[in-house]
């Protein structure tokens, strides 16, 4: 059900035709049509030109053109079978109009009107809350053509051209630095506090401001092409998606006008009473929830927006205030990611160097963090890697690759003994507590463990203990050893663990955590987190994982800042409790009220004003999630995952 349909607006969010407006915004119309309403009201109350004595001409006029948008609505919905708020308002109008009740009349019209322009404003506020984020964008840019230098507006440039950023300057397109040295602010986008330094080579991105040098630098995207406007245009697909709540939002309200109707005509048989009738019709309201429930999930995928998630839909959303479980992987989440090499335990007879060549060989092709820390400290500690011949990763276990014609085994020790290896039972000896042991074998030979280490992010424990606060179940769940997953459970504060897991016992285990009847929110950011992700309530995915895991997840979190999923499942929680007191509010409302207008105990002109003051405290308290205006994006790292965010965009319609 729609109560106050907004206007048709062309693609870029603009009003067909340009509406004028009153003070920048104001709809000119509408305040006209009050403003005549109003003086046709007065000049009946004053009787200042009444030709007939049995029906008031100014009355007629200023019901007509007050009444006229929620008519014309009303019969379209009538052709439509659809029964709507518009159509009991109508009803009222002409009711009070038709007995005489031209005052009355005129002014629960003026009052509707009112709150049209006043739910208008409000659900346009959300609108333009998103759209205001490009206008951190500068409209021109000084670019260089012909060997001159050419100031023109942005929306000239083109792709490849070289713009020339000064220092203090916005960006205004995504692109590579050619020439320059400066630090570029990506506070507005990134979170970060500090100024990012900025080569030839490095990427800039639109939305940031260059600080101290001047850049030049190569266009590569431009407007909704750049991470910025994609981060943007997914978001607002997602607002337009529908969440489950939004349809019985819709069908609560059609029920309540049903409810006023029939309330209307057992009144009227009663009492034969038809300003008691009047009443009822007009007390009712339901736009609280019909225009409220949007609004509240406009306002939370907005506002999650800028903690930095994007949620790929209203149902996404609403699925996350019902979450009662959260699962999470380690590595990528709960950690950095980027573990560091920690020691090099050779076996008899093995050197370091060796242990260290070979197993970075076997793991050139990896895209597991582990694989890339043993490969990134051979390179730095001048080793040489030699590439693979064969390549295979088998998920939760390890690599099996060929090098110089010999069969090398990377991975942990059930990788290892599956394929004939003996591994000694004092392997572990000597290695640090907490580090994940990485075995290393040629063809059956044993040759030693590596240590890698990972860094538990700061704000983990404190998200942790945040949603252990919310009442939320946490589980850790990961593929590493027992001793790793205890040791981050310890530092974490987290009771339940479950380690060694390949893939399918991840996904199993949400399978099973799902079944019980548990709303279950699965947190991951690899190729291993994939399945569980899809299987899990709501799957979300860390915005620097792998591309698998980010289109599985029905949330990504832009940046590495774990706390944005904190504040998102808060937002989640607060979202779905605002909608729920809408339609509490709503429904006992309009019950108390028609049982005062039922027995005479509300006049028109009350009801009416009880009607528009409901209504709009319940559109407010869903205007409380809206974004506020011009506040920066944080905790974002779309300068560190460009590429995530145009598969966001693609996906982001639930």
């Amino acid at each position: 059900m729609e109560c106050f349909p907004p206007r048709e607006r062309s693609t870029d969010g603009t009003e067909e035709g340009q509406e004028r407006k009153l003070f920048g915004f104001l709809p000119l119309a509408d305040v006209l049509r009050v403003l005549f309403v109003g003086l046709a009201a007065l000049a009946v109350w004053l009787e200042l030109w009444e030709p007939f004595e049995q029906v008031s001409v100014i009355g007629v006029v200023g019901v007509v053109v007050g009444a006229w948008p929620f008519l014309k609505e009303a019969v379209e919905n009538l052709m439509e079978r659809r029964m709507t708020m518009e159509l009991s308002m109508t009803i009222a109008i002409v009711a009070a109009a038709l007995i005489g009740e031209f005052i009355t009349a005129l002014i629960i019209a003026i009052f509707v009107l009112i709150a049209e322009i006043l739910e208008e404003l409000t659900v346009d506020r959300g609108r333009q809350a998103i759209r205001e984020l490009l206008d951190v964008l500068p409209n021109r840019v000084s670019v260089r053509r012909n060997g001159r230098i050419e100031t023109i507006p942005v929306e000239e440039l083109e792709l490849g051209e070289t713009v020339l950023v000064d220092p203090g300057g916005n960006i205004a397109m995504d692109g590579v630095v050619v020439d320059g040295h400066s630090f570029v602010n990506q506070a507005s986008i990134t979170g970060e506090s500090m100024p990012v330094e900025k080569v030839e080579g490095a990427e800039v991105f639109a939305g940031t401001v260059n600080q101290s040098g001047a850049l030049e630098v190569r266009v590569e995207a431009i407007g909704r092409d750049t991470s910025f406007g994609k981060i943007i245009d997914a978001v607002e697909k997602a607002e337009r998606s529908r969440a489950p709540v939004q349809r019985l939002a819709d069908r609560l309200a059609g029920y309540l006008v049903y409810f006023a109707l029939g309330s209307a005509l057992i009144t009227f048989l009663v009492t034969r009473d038809v300003r008691s009738t009047i009443s009822v019709v007009i007390v009712a309201g339901a736009c609280g929830i019909a225009a409220g429930t949007p609004l509240a999930i406009l306002g939370g995928i907005g506002r999650s927006a800028r903690l930095g998630a994007i949620v790929k839909g209203g149902v996404h959303l609403e699925n996350l205030g019902l979450v009662d479980t959260v699962v999470l992987d380690k590595t990528g989440t709960l950690t950095f990611g980027t573990p560091m090499l920690q020691a090099l335990i050779p076996a008899d007879g093995v050197s370091e160097s060796e242990l260290l060549t070979l197993a970075a060989s076997a793991e050139l092709r990896s895209e597991h963090p582990l694989g890339k820390a043993i490969v990134s400290e051979a390179k730095d500690s001048d080793h040489r890697p030699v590439e693979p011949t064969m390549f295979k990763y088998e998920p939760g276990q390890g690599i099996d690759a060929h090098v110089d014609g010999v069969r090398v085994l990377v991975g942990n020790r059930t990788h290892l003994t599956q394929h004939g290896v003996e591994v000694p039972s004092g392997f572990s000896s000597g290695l640090p507590e907490g580090s994940s042991d990485i075995l290393v074998a040629r063809g059956s030979e044993y040759l030693g463990a590596i240590a890698v280490a990972d860094q538990v992010r700061p704000e983990a424990r404190e998200v942790v203990a945040a949603m252990r606060g919310m009442g939320l179940r946490v589980l850790l769940l990961t593929g590493d050893t027992r001793s790793v997953a205890d040791a981050v459970a310890r530092q974490l504060d987290v009771e339940e663990v479950e380690a060694e897991l390949l893939p399918g016992d991840k996904l199993e285990k949400v399978k099973s955590l799902v079944s019980s009847g548990r709303k279950v929110a699965m947190v991951g950011d690899g190729v291993n987190d994939a399945p569980a992700l899809t299987e899990a309530t709501v799957g979300v995915a860390m915005g620097s994982g792998t591309d698998v895991a980010r289109e599985s997840g029905d949330v990504v979190l832009l940046g590495n800042d774990l706390a944005s999923f904190g504040d998102t499942i808060a937002l989640a929680h607060r979202t779905r409790g605002i909608i729920w007191q809408n339609f509490g509010g709503t429904i006992g409302v309009d019950l108390l009220g028609i049982g005062l207008a039922a027995f005479g105990m509300l006049g028109p002109l009350m009801a009416a004003f009880i009607h528009v003051a409901s209504e709009l405290a319940f559109i407010l308290n869903s205007a409380r999630l809206l974004p506020g205006r011009r506040s920066q994006w944080t905790d974002t790292t779309v300068a560190e995952v460009p590429a995530q965010v145009e598969e966001i965009a693609e996906r982001a319609s639930a």
